[in-house]
């Protein structure tokens, strides 16, 4: 955090900065409500920057049949959009490929809120238009302020009209913001005279949304709600640069707290400033030394103070500084506030005098800043008790006194060869160390024991405590000097070290917190760690709910026994849907055992942490609050990324149904419309009489679309995981002449050479789903290979496994892609020809040696004269022979 005097460039805004190099800039003309003429000053300035030489298109323009609309799109490039078709219906959406692949400078995308039709690459229009801006391209847009999300609650409130097409609010936040304003009774004239609606639509408009009223609270929200997107990027730009000052279009208030009685009512002033102003208010408490010695009932009343201010609609900030003065002075100038308010209590001259006044220092610290200064009547205060060990520990006192004892014995023993000066100056060596080890007051009794030792053995007349040379006074008052000095400076880094540990400790909570979450794959395992963490740290109960259907679902609790009864579980939703605490210690059904947290991630709310205090009910303490809000909003985080995991995996799985769906429909439309026409053709010339030639065609054919069913059935018991085997031990010889003759049709005029040694050892295997798989590979190789050429298949047995393979000449396979070829409906074509096949066969060989623990493999044959596939049967599936000992 930057002060004031020393302002640098913030280095997260600077990261904002970079991540939008590259990106397009979106401009949004923003209006209060239809008909104040977006779209047409969204085409105008289209149309004044494409004459400027800009490359402009329109990729989608809503003109609603208005005349100017349409005069404007005339003469412009127009994207041709995108038929889809939907429930017998032609619905016509932006074509965001041809605008990607169009790659204009600038592209004018009407009604960002618009929910595009099923079937689209984006549920959202305003999703296209971020994936446009992600390319460089520059997009201007147009929606009405109902449709952003933050105020869609606010809308509906006074207009009873809840807009279902909103847009997230961050990307307005990212967005140039043009207002498109007309007065009410303009636009209401507009509306009657029929050129926003159609005249029978415009009557019931203008006694339902179009009133007076509706619209100028609509006004009002488009123009507050720009000047607050104006003001946020302003921030972030002087942040990135560095720049000093306050730099407020609009004010900002903060309001400083502490633990005394009153602070409740200086918050509910400064939310009643802040209401007259319409600003942002901040709630600030100085997290100081002090903070340390605090009472449980100081901490208790910060904490509730600091809940108030919440409920209120403040934000909240706990900030450690070594004093109340520099911390409110760094916070302001980091939040570039404009009004301070903090409350002054009665206190006597004396105590102004010894301590000052924070009012008066804040004043002269805090140039460009208001300071309001609110009298706090608080009832008079018992004495505190003091702090246990603030006078130090005895111990410390005691190595004090040791150690200027054995400087005193080192000096007498060196005093012959020192001189008085230098004899003073071993001295300052157990002050410094009293006041580095044990504190301010231990340091000032070690510079007094060390002035009376010095003054007593080496000042003359020694022996006393007199000093005879005035000069030897100045020895003895810089060695209290020294003392004095040296403890004030230990104590202020002493204090910036403990807020270092204590910062150092919150960071590396939450790097523990975050490296737990980091691993898990499940919102359950991630809500259980969350439970516990947070129980852990805070000493609570807790629970973590989750939205089912229409209620909320308990996803973790650190407690088996939790009870949660209908107030409970109706503060859990009204915190879920608002988006604001409720329960115990907030201001919504405080009836409630539990105060429940909503997590949000961006606008969205993922989900609500429940909290009950096992502590009589006492607020956590105000400088644990920080910390909670930390882990509060990386737990949302977290669920949230483990949702969109999920949902990239459903939609993954939804495209590869959709592909293998579209590669089957096209499969299954040529090889059973290719069979299925010959068949038929064959039978109408059986009228003719039957022929042997017909007779063949209508058996290969059929047993064509037997195997092609039997592959589709295959595949639907291996998807299904309904395979069974019936393991035994098999002759490979025996299954390989089974298979051949089986499969003598699909290899009609090829030779087929079977080289495989009847003394091959039997193998542990199902003997049908390897008939199955001998099948698919010789009708592959029948399909693949060349017309009149041998199919070989070969058994070999090396070392520990044992090779059939199945050799074909034809093509072979493209090389680096032969693991493709067991993809469904993946056909890797090596020639011209046009070959028939689903894609299925050598899917399913795959499928079925995998169930039976055989591998496969497929590549070419040696000579590259065309495709080898081989089984692998490791030793485990082979049947060791018996040795010929043991047959005798």
């Amino acid at each position: 955090m930057t002060g004031p005097d020393d302002p640098r460039p913030d280095p997260e805004a600077l990261l904002r900065a970079a991540a939008r190099e590259g990106r397009g800039q979106l401009k949004i003309f923003l209006g209060a409500a239809p008909g104040v003429g977006k779209t047409f000053e969204m085409l105008s300035e289209g149309a004044a920057r494409r004459r400027d030489g800009m490359d402009v298109v329109v990729a989608v323009v809503e003109t609603h049949g208005r005349i100017e609309t349409e005069a404007l799109v005339r003469g412009q490039e127009v994207v041709p959009r995108r038929a889809i078709p939907y429930e017998g219906r032609t619905l016509h959406e932006m074509d965001i490929d041809a605008v990607l692949a169009r790659a204009p400078r600038l592209a004018l995308v009407d009604e960002l809120a618009h929910t595009n039709a099923p079937g689209s690459r984006h549920p959202k229009r305003y999703q296209d238009v971020e994936e446009l801006l992600a390319a460089g391209i520059h997009v201007y847009t147009t929606v009405n302020i109902q449709h952003v999300e933050s105020l869609n609650d606010v809308v509906a409130g006074f207009t009873r009209v809840r807009v279902r097409e909103t847009v997230p609010d961050h990307i307005l936040e990212a967005a140039e913001i043009e207002v498109v304003d007309i007065p009410p009774d303009e636009l209401i004239e507009r509306l009657k005279a029929g050129k926003v609606y159609l005249p029978q639509e415009a009557t019931r408009a203008l006694a339902h949304f179009f009133s007076k009223p509706n619209l100028s609270a609509l006004r009002e929200l488009a123009l507050r709600r720009a000047a607050q997107a104006v003001d946020a990027q302003m921030l972030d730009h002087v942040r990135a640069i560095g720049l000093g000052g306050t730099w407020a279009g609009g004010e900002r208030i903060v309001v400083a707290v502490n633990e005394l009685p009153g602070a409740d009512g200086l918050v509910r002033a400064a939310k009643r400033a802040a209401d007259a102003l319409r600003a942002p208010w901040t709630a600030l408490f100085i997290e100081t030394p002090r903070v340390a010695h605090f009472s449980d009932a100081q901490h208790a009343d910060v904490a509730r103070t600091m809940t108030l201010a919440t409920q209120l609609g403040a934000s909240v900030a706990t900030v450690p500084a070594t004093s109340v003065v520099e911390g409110i002075r760094t916070f302001l100038a980091d939040a570039r506030a404009t009004q301070l308010m903090l409350g002054k209590s009665k206190r006597s001259r004396w105590f102004e005098l010894r301590h000052g006044s924070v009012v008066d220092r804040l004043v002269r610290a805090t140039p460009g800043v208001a300071v309001h200064v609110m009298p706090v009547d608080a009832p008079a205060l018992p004495r505190a008790p003091r702090p246990r060990g603030r006078w130090g520990k005895p111990s410390g006192y005691a190595l004090t006194l040791l150690g200027v004892a054995g400087v005193t014995a080192a000096a007498g023993a060196l005093f012959h060869i020192l001189d008085l000066g230098n004899v003073a100056l071993l001295y300052l060596l157990p002050v410094m160390a009293a006041a580095s080890l044990f504190g301010l007051r231990t340091g000032l009794f070690a510079g007094i024991a060390s002035s009376l030792a010095y003054n007593f053995f080496f000042l003359p007349p020694t022996g006393t405590l007199s000093v005879s040379n005035p000069e030897n006074v100045v020895s003895i008052f810089v060695l209290l000097g020294v003392a004095a000095a040296t403890s004030q400076l230990t104590s202020r880094v002493r204090a910036q070290a403990d807020m270092a540990a204590a910062s150092a400790r919150t960071n590396a909570t939450l790097a523990g917190f975050l490296h737990r979450l980091g691993g898990v794959n499940t919102a359950a395992e991630a809500a259980r760690i969350i439970a516990d963490d947070v129980r852990r740290l805070f000493g609570v109960e807790v629970l973590l709910l989750t939205p089912a259907a229409d209620t909320l679902a308990v996803l973790a609790a650190t407690s088996a026994d939790y009870r949660l009864d209908t107030v409970d579980m109706a503060a859990a939703q009204w915190a879920f849907a608002n988006g604001i605490s409720a329960g115990r210690g907030s201001g919504t059904l405080t009836a409630s055992e539990w105060l429940f947290q909503p997590l949000r991630a961006g606008e969205r709310r993922v989900g609500v942490l429940g909290i009950a205090d096992t502590n009589a009910g006492e607020p956590i303490r105000a400088d644990r609050l920080p910390l909670l809000a930390s882990l509060i909003d990386q737990a949302a985080l977290v669920l949230e990324r483990l949702r969109l995991e999920a949902e990239i995996r459903d939609v993954e799985a939804v495209r590869t149904r959709d592909r293998l769906r579209s590669a089957l429909l096209s499969s299954v439309s040529h090889d059973l419309r290719t069979p299925l026409t010959a068949v038929m053709a064959a039978a109408a010339q059986l009228h003719h009489g039957a022929t042997p030639e017909l007779i063949g065609t209508i058996e290969s054919e059929a047993q064509r679309l037997n195997r092609f069913v039997a592959n589709l059935l295959d595949m639907a018991r291996i998807e299904a995981g309904a395979l069974t085997l019936a393991v035994e031990a098999t002759d490979l010889s025996d299954a390989v002449a089974g298979a051949a003759h089986d499969a003598r049709r699909a290899l009609h005029g090829r030779a087929v050479r079977l080289d495989v040694p009847p003394d091959l050892p039997l193998v542990r295997v199902d003997p049908q789903l390897l008939h199955h798989i001998l099948l698919n590979l010789l009708d592959n190789a029948g399909r693949y290979g060349e017309p009149g050429s041998e199919v070989v298949v070969e058994g070999r047995h090396r070392y520990d496994r044992l090779c059939l393979s199945v050799l074909d000449r034809g093509p072979g396979l493209p090389p680096g892609r032969e693991a493709e070829v067991f993809e469904m409906f993946r056909r890797l074509e090596g020639s011209d020809r046009a070959i028939g096949g689903t894609g299925l066969g050598l899917a399913i060989v795959k499928a079925f040696a995998e169930a039976m623990g055989v591998g496969v493999e497929a590549g070419n044959r040696s000579d590259g004269s065309g495709a080898a596939f081989t089984l692998v049967f490791p030793r485990a599936l082979i049947v060791r022979e018996p040795s010929p000992e043991e047959i005798a």
